[in-house]
């Protein structure tokens, strides 16, 4: 008999590469209508900032998804900010976690995304909802969208409803 363990990582590390300078992909990261088009069509109240929060709202503007201070802001470097889901009613109750992006420019013209989510541990939910597919789809969306100027649409968005 074959016994399948569902282990979820405290720390979860995804890296792509973008064709694209660091400045056009800070400014996907940051900016409310880019964000927009390839992160399940959130509304950031503001642009993400040195000091401010990010805070994401629903598509229609009814429920606040995301609500977390901004820890680190180095241009177009590095960000990170705090993670607290509140799109879903279980993760809401969890611990708040932590989100870093780390851009590097390489040869070719290319930026390695590095996205880092971790203190995980006391939000297990997070981590299973944000695992895998979760923030996969995030970053093929924000490469699609810098590369080429149009987003990645899913056939259904099971992440966030």
């Amino acid at each position: 008999m074959t016994t399948t363990a569902n282990t979820i990582e405290t720390t979860q590390v995804y890296r792509v590469y973008i064709k694209a300078t660091p400045e056009a992909i800070w400014a996907a990261i940051t900016e409310p209508e880019l964000v927009r088009q390839y992160y399940h069509e959130c509304r950031l109240e503001t642009a993400i900032a040195a000091g401010g929060r990010w805070r994401a709202w629903s598509p229609d503007h009814t429920k606040l998804w995301i609500d977390s201070p901004v820890l680190e802001f180095d241009p177009p470097r590095r960000l990170v900010h705090a993670w607290k889901a509140l799109y879903d009613d279980e993760c809401a109750l969890e611990a708040e976690s932590r989100v870093t992006w780390e851009l590097e420019p390489e040869e070719g013209g290319y930026t390695k995304v590095t996205v880092v989510h971790d203190r995980l541990e006391g939000a297990p939910k997070t981590a299973e909802r944000v695992s895998g597919e979760g923030w996969m789809f995030v970053l093929s969306g924000l490469k699609t969208l810098v590369e080429t100027g149009t987003r990645l649409k899913p056939a259904t968005d099971k992440e966030m409803e």
